[in-house]
């Protein structure tokens, strides 16, 4: 390792911890640790394997403060609100649990055929390399190494930079389970150089990736040329549909959290709102009044349900969505000071084809947008090169359905 890495906290634009900055050397030389794990690692027999699994999943969950002391640091390194850290932080210790049970039922197939019989086994690839992001960094870890454990492999992980201190600590708290060493490898480095060498490394077997669309287009092609298989979760921009016989209180009262929970930056927020015409005066009137009342702060404070952007460049980005005379229907109220604040902001009137209404955001910026009946109301939802998430309401169940 030939350099540090100072990892900063997003609501006080403070250096919360310094670390080392990997290499691609270091990539290989995890790779090559990894490498060597896999065979002892492999023939762990399968009961044994998911009570290490259960092992660290109780770590996590149950051992003194190991929890709080996790979710406090996601917390900091994040920005994100303690309660909704806590709530990821027990989801990685269910994640190994559900993992666990799979361990032994990891079954093949005996196939009939004529003069004989076809079987297929079930077997763990080797090494795989796994490429997490900052806005759920260690939840989203969890649900790539657990898998790939509970399956005899071994793993070289690359956290994101801005948030790599629970995957650091992740490292420790296998070793600490009884995970064999060598078994789960942790480098910290830029994508461009640790990412595309694990990518491209001859001796990684899979690559599972979240992020990016674009990023993950490159790493499919760079995995392409050893023939890796690669997993990719890439972006979303899914929609919220708020038909008019709704109940336009409630929908308007869960929308701020659909949108704006983990300050917008989530594949899964429903940042198009759309809204059948009749409901859209008396909606955005229960609307501006929900995202008002959003307490957006110090992310330690169990009060705070939106913390800051993960970073000075986030911020930028998001802030380019909302430039001087953008159409700034609703906006709420964020610190002043230091860290990375954003305001949650609605956006209104917006055509299907803005900006702001296709591409991204990844911060705490909605749009809203009309529609006059059920097929437009599709077609819109439809109208995006994103496939994830989505919120229906309607009290009509058969419309919901068609839906």
């Amino acid at each position: 390792m030939s350099d540090t890495l100072q990892v900063l906290e997003p609501a006080t634009e403070g250096v919360l911890e310094t670390v080392p900055r990997a290499t691609a050397e270091d990539v290989d030389a995890a790779v090559a640790r990894a490498k060597a794990a896999y065979p002892a690692w492999a023939a762990v027999a399968p009961g044994d394997r998911a009570r290490l699994l259960l092992r660290v999943a109780a770590l996590v969950e149950v051992v003194e403060d190991r929890l709080e002391e996790l979710a406090t640091l996601e917390a900091r390194n994040a920005g994100k609100p303690i309660r909704d850290a806590r709530g990821e932080i027990g989801m990685v210790a269910e994640t190994f649990r559900y993992y666990a049970g799979g361990v032994e039922r990891n079954l093949g197939d005996t196939i009939p055929v004529a003069g004989g019989i076809a079987m297929t086994f079930r077997e763990p690839l080797g090494v795989v390399g796994l490429i997490t992001p900052w806005n759920f960094p260690l939840a989203i870890a969890a649900w790539k190494l657990a898998p790939a454990l509970a399956a005899g492999n071994t793993v070289v992980l690359k956290p994101a930079e801005l948030t790599p201190l629970t995957a650091l600590r992740f490292e420790r708290l296998a070793l600490e389970a009884g995970i064999p060493e060598g078994v789960v490898n942790v480098v910290v480095g830029p994508g461009r150089t640790c990412g595309t060498r694990l990518v491209e490394h001859p001796d990684v077997a899979k690559i599972a990736f979240t992020g990016s669309t674009e990023v993950g287009a490159s790493i499919a092609a760079g995995a392409a040329q050893t023939i890796k298989r690669v997993t990719l979760e890439l972006g979303g921009k899914s929609a919220n549909v708020i038909f008019a016989d709704a109940d336009l209180e409630r929908a308007a009262a869960a929308a701020p959290m659909a949108m704006f929970a983990n300050a917008g930056q989530d594949c899964c927020a429903r940042s198009r709102i759309l809204v059948e015409r009749p409901a859209m005066d008396r909606f955005m009137d229960a609307l501006e009044e929900a995202v008002d009342a959003l307490k957006v702060g110090d992310p330690l404070d169990e009060a705070t349900e939106m913390g800051p952007l993960i970073s000075a460049g986030q911020h930028e980005t998001v802030s380019s969505f909302v430039p001087e005379g953008a159409p700034v229907a609703i906006r709420g109220s964020a610190p002043d000071g230091p860290g990375y604040w954003f305001a949650p902001t609605v956006l209104c009137p917006v055509a299907p084809t803005d900006r702001a209404a296709t591409e991204e955001i990844f911060g705490p910026v909605a749009t809203v947008i009309p529609f006059d009946d059920e097929a437009e109301a599709i077609r819109l939802a439809n109208d995006t090169i994103y496939g994830l998430s989505g919120s229906i309401w309607t009290r009509n169940g058969a419309r919901a359905l068609r839906v």
